[in-house]
This record gives C-alpha cells, structure tokens and sequence, in this order.
C-alpha cells in the first residue's frame, strides 16, 4: 500500500488479500472559515482515539484542501501528512500553519534515488544534517515516517529489493543522527503496509525499541467485503508479536466501491475498540482501479454525514 518526543512517547478475509497493491500514495503526490480547534493534542498522547489526521491535496505548498476538509468534517485534523522525496528540505513554514491550526506535522520522508547501504554509510549526511537543523529550530512536535511499507515490494527499499538489515542500518542511523543533532522534537513512526500473501515478514525489518516512537499501518478499505477486522486484524498481531508499541493508522480511506457511508463509522469504531492512538485519512481523489479510487468525501452527502457523526463522537 501507498507517510522521538523527548517529553515520552506515545500518538474481510478478502480485505487481507486486497491489502497487496500498492497504496494510493504510490507513486506519492508531489481560505476557508473554519470551526475553532479544541484542546491541540501533541505527542506524547497515548490515549485511544487522540489523533485524527490527513492527506489532502496541495500539501505543503498549500494549507488550503486541509481547512476545507476541516469544515467539512466540523473539526480540526491534528495531524497533517505530506510526503517528502529525498533532498527536499522540511517545510517550516507548512509546519507553522499546521500548529496554528492545531495540527502536527507528519512527513513520510521517502528515500527515492539513494540506497539503503548508502543513507547508513552516511553519504547523506549533510542533507539529513540541515533538515534535523531546521527540525530542531522549528521546536514543536514532528512526526516523521522513513521509508515506510517497506515490508511490500512497490519501493526501492522495500521486499525483494532491498536488504531487510541495510534497510535497519538506514533507519538508525537516521534516527541517531537527528538526535545527535538535538532534534528531539521527532516522533518517529515505524510504518508498514497492510500485512498480505506476497510481502515480506514484518519482524525482518523492526529496527528496535529504541529506535522506534510509533507503530504505523497503511491500508485501505476497497470493496464492501472487508472490515476493520479482516483488514488490520492480522496487521495488529504481526506488529504485536514485535512491540507493544503505540499503534496508528498511517495511511487510510473508505473507497466508493467499499461503501463509504456503510464502511466509515466500522473504521471508527474499530481504532475505538482496539485502543489504537487514531488514523490519517488519505482525502484524494483518484479514479484508476480499485486501489486507487476516489477517496474524498467532501462532496458524498452521505459519507460525510456519516464521518460528521462519527468525529462527533471522536475523543
């Protein structure tokens, strides 16, 4: 499929089956009056439901698709998700208008161009250096994924193309170079695909407890056949065979062809009843197959109904 808080941490069969291509954010994407936000929730929350996020379009050139997805859904998103390619700088001035908003930035950075054995030589330090930097100076929480699903074979550094040990030697050693460089303002979020036949075991690419703030899982609802328990239920315990740590949706949305109004309030609930910390909704529209349709709900009258009541129900 397809996106360290020094205060501590902590933010259908057929549906197993159908978790296999690659997310909609692969290959990923390069005002409005809006209701006040609430209390801004930042890591280190670890309460279930804490978190309701999303992608939406123009990010982070633009803050403009979040605040009319916010008015849309009647509340504020407080995590805001973009994708970063390799060598480009972390937005400062997105990450300004997100806190303003109530938001914390999330940034899937995205090793396009550069292996894995090279990031853990340190052959990209300089350019890791100056974002770490500029990280530190913005000074409020950030939470980065590194070279997420890498458990599916659809990226450069994932299965069946890259090492599963190179792969660890790259997360770490990016994770202790922003530490040594005093940004440790980052919540760093492990995040794979949706567990499925034809990808590779989750355990062979956990990097450590220590090197680990959150647990994130990519996957999407695609056909009226799947729920909640079939389509994370066997995600969640694969990663809880590996850690107790606090798991997120990373990555999700309820497809047209799933029933969007009928599959919206059983993702809901099941973040609810499994304690997860919350998820991130992928608000793009896309129209080419069944692992990338349009996932906006903006203009469904009946599916925003229903994330409407379910949000108002949202911690």
């Amino acid at each position: 499929m397809t996106a360290r808080l020094a205060m501590a941490a902590a933010l259908a069969v057929a549906g197993v089956t159908l978790a296999a291509c690659a997310s909609p954010g692969y290959p990923y994407p390069a005002s409005t009056s809006l209701p006040s936000p609430g209390r801004v929730l930042t890591p280190p929350s670890s309460k279930p439901g804490s978190y309701l996020g999303v992608y939406a379009p123009g990010v982070p050139g633009s803050y403009t698709h979040v605040e009319a997805f916010a008015k849309a859904i009647g509340r504020q998103p407080n995590l805001a998700l973009y994708f970063s390619g390799w060598g480009e700088q972390f937005k400062a001035s997105f990450a300004q208008t997100a806190r303003s908003h109530g938001a914390v930035p999330m940034i899937d950075m995205n090793p396009f161009g550069v292996s894995m054995r090279s990031i853990a030589a340190g052959r990209s330090d300089g350019y890791l250096r100056t974002y770490a930097s500029a990280v530190r100076r913005y000074g409020h929480p950030v939470v980065i994924s590194f070279a997420h699903e890498m458990n599916g074979s659809w990226y450069p550094w994932g299965w069946t193309r890259a090492s599963p040990k190179e792969w660890i030697k790259a997360w770490r050693h990016v994770v202790t170079l922003f530490r040594s460089s005093g940004a440790d303002n980052v919540a760093w979020l492990w995040s794979v695909n949706g567990v499925t036949t034809g990808e590779g075991p989750i355990r062979d690419w956990w990097p450590g407890r220590s090197y680990v703030t959150w647990v994130g899982i990519d996957a999407y609802y695609t056909q009226p056949t799947q729920d909640f328990a079939g389509l994370f239920g066997p995600t969640i315990a694969a990663i809880r065979n590996v850690t107790r740590k606090p798991l997120l949706i990373a990555e999700t949305a309820v497809g047209p062809l799933a029933g969007q109004a009928a599959k919206i309030p059983n993702l809901f609930a099941g973040v609810r009843r499994r304690h997860l910390l919350g998820f991130v909704w992928f608000d793009k529209a896309q129209n080419s197959g069944l692992y990338h349709q349009n996932w906006r709900i903006d203009d469904v009258r009946a599916a925003l109904a229903a994330f409407r009541r379910a949000a108002s129900n949202y911690r």
